[in-house]
């Protein structure tokens, strides 16, 4: 297995939180090394068109600003490379990461931005619609269905969320739940229920999608495998994925605490995990905002403390 020397600083991850902390860490001399992961600019490359990002006034889509931060970081010396952590030993130092399962890096410090992915159904109809009427984030697409008739997928806290931010911009919106009651917080299910233009089906799956190049409709079925089950189809524009998030913290779980969701769990108000010298960023930490903004925060903060260790380690 092939090995190179010891390394100060590695980012294993290339979103927002990943690419501002590279910006950070190289200006900082620190020479970071990026390993991008599985989906290279991470889950904003999914993203036709971003308004809420400060500094873009009109607008940009997900690849373009993604392109911009890994520019940035590669102007400042970031060492940005193809290639995935697939093993991790983090019981001594130098810490010790595998990538691809063949070359091994040694680190005095690691930035953990490796991100989330959202939960699908697991139709076809959700990859062939993407961006064009599918999405797994109302605060960042809501905008763009303005006046418009959307559909969110869940029964949850997070679904009610969603669906009570889109019925303020939306003409109407349907909450599709597969059981006969919602799971949310009865505070949320009040909300919901009372809400003019949010209309609940319940005991409803989504079967299909359907439209011409864009989103137009779903193809429901009602109490299915029931002797009452039918077939129902809605008129939407938007289709919006709320059932949750899987964080991409699975190779480190061995070493580092992770919250009952997977997701990373940090020291107070820093980006510490609990080992030291260890740091995550971004949405594989962050199960509340999953915005590029806050990610982007986060990172930063990563790449202070992580500077801040080594100096004060002499490192």
């Amino acid at each position: 297995m092939e090995a190179e020397q010891i390394i100060r600083c590695l980012i294993i991850g290339s979103g927002p939180a990943g690419l501002t902390a590279a910006i950070y860490a190289s200006r900082a001399g620190l020479n970071p090394v990026l390993y991008e992961g599985m989906q290279p600019g991470g889950q904003l490359t999914m993203t036709t068109e971003i308004e809420n990002f400060p500094g873009y006034p009109e607008g940009i889509t997900g690849n373009e600003m993604m392109d911009d931060l890994h520019k940035q970081a590669a102007r400042f010396g970031a060492d940005i490379r193809f290639g995935v952590a697939t093993e991790v030993d983090f019981s001594q130092k130098p810490y010790k990461v595998v990538i691809d399962e063949e070359k091994t890096i040694y680190t005095h410090t690691v930035i953990i931005a490796t991100g989330a992915c959202a939960k699908y159904l697991g139709l076809a109809d959700e990859h062939k619609y993407a961006g064009s009427g599918v999405s797994a984030c109302a605060t960042c697409d809501g905008f763009f269905y303005r006046k418009k008739t959307v559909a969110v997928v869940g029964g949850g806290d997070t679904a009610c969320e969603e669906a009570l931010y889109l019925s303020s911009l939306c003409k109407k919106v349907y909450l599709i739940v597969r059981r006969d009651v919602l799971r949310a917080s009865l505070v949320m299910q009040k909300r919901v229920l009372n809400k003019e233009n949010i209309e609940v089906l319940f005991e409803c799956q989504t079967s299909g999608l359907t439209g011409d190049g864009v989103v137009e409709g779903a193809d429901l079925i009602k109490a299915k495998g029931t002797d009452k089950e039918e077939k129902l189809h809605i008129a939407i524009d938007g289709f919006f994925l709320a059932i949750g998030h899987k964080p991409n913290s699975k190779v480190f779980e061995k070493y580092i605490d992770l919250d009952d969701s997977g997701y990373i769990n940090t020291q107070g108000k820093s980006q510490q995990t609990n080992i030291e010298g260890i740091y995550a960023a971004g949405d594989v930490a962050d199960p509340i905002y999953r915005q590029a903004i806050t990610s982007a925060g986060s990172g930063c903060k990563a790449a202070i403390e992580a500077e801040r260790y080594l100096n004060a380690n002499n490192l």
